[in-house]
């Protein structure tokens, strides 16, 4: 009601500003007088209107719910703008017949704007109907006249009353769907909060005993045993090894998931990966090797997010590739981009598999070459962490000729 008040308002200004303007010799044109009477009406009635339609949007925000008065003053405003329009145009021609095309038009715009309940539509019928009437009568119309507009009228109002009913149900449709997708939102929101918990729980409650068993297996291992004792205790470090990456990675995933934003420093990309890389010397079977073209390059990055990264990437590139090959880490600039590519030469990603790599839970996660399990969440956590940093990450794989991950950061 606000905008169609403010609309009509502006509109009034501006017929009045025109009187001002035009020649004087159009103030002398037949029925002036109505134009200008009823201009001046309009131009006080409707800042009452468009204060009033204020006031209730205040009072909506604070109940967030409607209330019987704003039904009532749009109802108001409803006959307010069909009247006007109708007496307009019958100022205009003097004739009831030729007001029907505004008629309709501030019908369908009524039924259209405002959400009309049964009882106002039918009792905006029936004031329309009595003042389309009145107009009729006023006019000195013939019978058969009266008869021919009143039928128009009939179907007009007709009209009117199904587009109305069409648009309330239509809209009260979409309202509901926005009640329940707000139901829906705040069931998640209590979802995630007890997913939360639960790994919180996970946190503190798996990992000290998996500690424990670690550290007795570790301890064991200081005395004489022999190979089927020691056979067992590597397993039992294994599994804790796995059990506790397999926390981290769901920890690091709903934590990715909780912040908005990260915190950030400019850093020096060489030094940051040669500490990764190095990380993974004690591998014996694979040679990881770094190698860079632009020395110093800088980004602005979470040193300890950015480091699982890599070390997430590299430890997939082991995972993949078979015993004494070679895992490239590089880094390069490529226009306003720093550019980190991680590349083995080991199994590679079948085609049907690389839509999916990204995704949280994937089914694309595949046992390693030496039996190492995935979780499926890695590499969603790796694109959550450089896209909260503005980077990209990419994939090219081939079947039996490895895979290339690139990551573009923007230079910091």
């Amino acid at each position: 009601m606000r905008a169609a008040s403010t609309v009509f308002l502006l509109l009034n200004l501006i017929i009045r500003i025109l009187y001002f303007v035009f020649p004087s010799s159009l103030t002398k044109a037949q029925n002036f007088p109505e134009f200008n009477t009823s201009n001046w009406i309009f131009l006080i009635t409707t800042p009452f209107f468009l204060v009033a339609s204020n006031l209730l949007i205040l009072d909506f925000k604070k109940r967030q719910k409607g209330t019987q008065l704003m039904a009532f003053v749009i109802f108001l405003f409803s006959l307010y703008i069909i009247t006007c329009g109708m007496y307009s145009s019958f100022i205009a021609t003097s004739d009831p017949s030729n007001a029907l095309t505004l008629y309709l038009i501030a019908l369908c715009l009524i039924s259209a704007i405002f959400v009309l309940e049964y009882d106002e539509t039918f009792m905006l019928l029936i004031a329309t109907e009595i003042f389309f009437t009145a107009l009729l009568l006023y006019s000195q119309a013939s019978p058969t006249q009266m008869l021919y507009n009143q039928l128009i009228s009939v179907i007009l109002l007709s009209a009117f009353y199904l587009t109305s009913r069409y648009f309330f149900t239509y809209k009260a449709n979409s309202y509901q769907q926005v009640l329940q997708i707000g139901e829906k939102n705040e069931q998640i929101e209590k979802a995630n909060e007890f997913k939360n918990q639960v790994l919180g729980m996970v946190a503190h409650d798996l990992r000290n005993p998996i500690g424990a068993v670690e550290s007795i297996a570790m301890m064991m291992e200081l005395d004489d045993v022999d190979a089927d004792t020691q056979d067992n205790l590597n397993m039992i470090k294994t599994s804790c090894a796995k059990a506790r990456s397999i926390i981290d990675d769901l920890l690091e995933a709903a934590k990715n998931e909780n912040n908005t934003g990260i915190i950030t420093e400019r850093t020096e990309l060489n030094q940051l990966l040669k500490d990764a890389v190095n990380g993974w010397k004690s591998e014996k079977k694979i040679s990881v090797v770094f190698t860079s073209s632009v020395n110093p390059v800088f980004a602005l990055i979470n040193k300890e997010k950015f480091f699982r990264v890599v070390d997430n990437l590299v430890s997939n590139a082991i995972k993949f590739s078979k015993d004494y090959d070679r895992v490239d880490v590089r880094l390069s600039k490529l226009d306003k981009a720093v550019m980190i590519e991680v590349q083995d030469y080991g199994m590679g990603i079948p085609a049907t598999m690389l839509p999916d790599i990204f995704t949280r839970f994937t089914k694309a996660g595949r046992t390693g070459l030496r039996g190492e399990k995935s979780t499926g969440l890695g590499l969603s956590i790796v694109r959550q962490i450089v896209e909260s940093h503005n980077g990209t990450i990419t994939v090219e794989s081939a079947e039996g000729r490895g895979s290339v991950f690139v990551v573009k950061l923007p230079i910091g």
